[in-house]
């Protein structure tokens, strides 16, 4: 296959519904989560589940940096907008997250704040070489997939000499937060996994066997496409049916064992591992974030600013914190669709692109 139309022919996914639909053991209940956001999407978008017999359930899980980031960053984020008025950059996504007293960096920016929304890194850099007399804060966010990027403007910025330049880093782990939800306090009731895709294009699919093999859950890797998570889904009940615990790579196209070896050490070379990091519905994880090195030390916002984290609150009403950990659903949520809304988000599973809120939102809250 070569065209994206390829993966999303009918009659082939019909056929992979009727091979799931075989395999599938009427005895037992299927549990699958998909990690990432995308899959949620894709899964939504294409009715994927309706597709599926009824003992197959998918499991929303907490793939999605912008819904992960807990409300004591982004307030610390407005913080530093207001006390040092710097000029605040970072993706779209990110500035309609709900912060504390109902607080936004959209909020924010229609109050005068300088937050302006980019599409790459790079835009932060050309910010700050086109305003010396500003600070310009990049606040960066995103699993390993948009961590190169980060690393990047860092080196631009360097070899440019800003001195106006610096980086909020909120970039976080896969791995860390998948073993979070199998080894918490209340494991996570799944039977298996469809990895992340565009996660693993960065760090293949080798730093998953340790937790396939540790926890004896299965983890398919898996495309975007609704061709992909149909096989995906076969693939994984193969190895339940077969009580293996493997990692399999669905998207061989774009996924090697090793990774993107040159992203790999260019993260290497700016970033090293934080002790613990909070996770929005899942708490402080160990070594599941990055932050720079000490050796890049003055582009490090959180040292340049010193602005502290202060205790949030989530709205108790919200049920975003454990959508997030796969123990609910959209569905479950007594704000979906009454309070909570794209227009009036509550939680920020219904303001990214990638939160299960906004998926069951756009596609799915006719049928309720």
């Amino acid at each position: 296959m070569k065209y994206i139309q390829e993966f999303r022919r009918p009659e082939l996914a019909r056929q992979l519904a009727d091979a799931i639909a075989q395999i599938a053991d009427p005895d037992r209940h299927y549990r699958l989560m998909e990690f990432c956001g995308g899959h949620t999407h894709a899964i939504f978008r294409y009715g994927i589940s309706d597709l599926l017999p009824a003992n197959v359930e998918f499991i929303h899980g907490p793939g999605c940096p912008v819904c992960v980031l807990p409300m004591s960053r982004i307030d610390q984020a407005i913080e530093l907008v207001q006390s040092q008025q710097v000029i605040l950059c970072t993706y779209a996504d990110l500035i309609r997250v709900p912060a504390s007293g109902q607080q936004s960096l959209l909020k924010l920016k229609a109050a005068g704040g300088d937050v302006r929304l980019l599409q790459s890194s790079q835009q932060a850099v050309q910010i700050a070489q086109d305003h010396p007399q500003r600070q310009v804060v990049f606040m960066a966010i995103g699993f390993e997939t948009t961590t190169p990027a980060t690393a990047v403007a860092i080196e631009q910025a360097q070899a440019l000499k800003l001195q106006n330049f610096s980086v909020l880093c909120n970039h976080v782990l896969t791995p860390a937060a998948m073993r979070a939800l199998l080894a918490g306090p209340e494991p996570l009731l799944v039977d298996g996994f469809l990895g992340p895709s565009h996660v693993s294009t960065i760090i293949g699919s080798q730093p998953y066997q340790n937790l396939a093999e540790r926890y004896l859950k299965p983890i398919v890797i898996a495309g975007f496409e609704p061709l992909d998570v149909l096989q995906s889904v076969w693939m994984l009940l193969k190895q339940l049916n077969a009580a293996q615990h493997q990692v399999e790579n669905q998207y061989s196209r774009a996924v090697t064992v090793t990774g993107n070896l040159k992203a790999q050490a260019l993260m290497a070379r700016y970033f090293e591992t934080r002790s613990s990091f909070e996770w929005r519905g899942l708490g402080q994880i160990a070594d599941s974030a990055l932050k720079l090195k000490a050796e890049y030390a003055s582009f490090d916002a959180e040292q340049r600013f010193n602005i502290p984290l202060r205790p949030t609150t989530e709205v108790k009403a919200c049920e975003c914190p454990a959508i997030l950990r796969g123990a609910k659903k959209p569905q479950d949520c007594r704000l979906l669709g009454t309070v909570c809304t794209p227009e009036n988000p509550v939680g920020s599973c219904m303001v990214s692109s990638e939160g299960a809120c906004a998926a069951y939102w756009r596609y799915r809250r006719s049928r309720t």
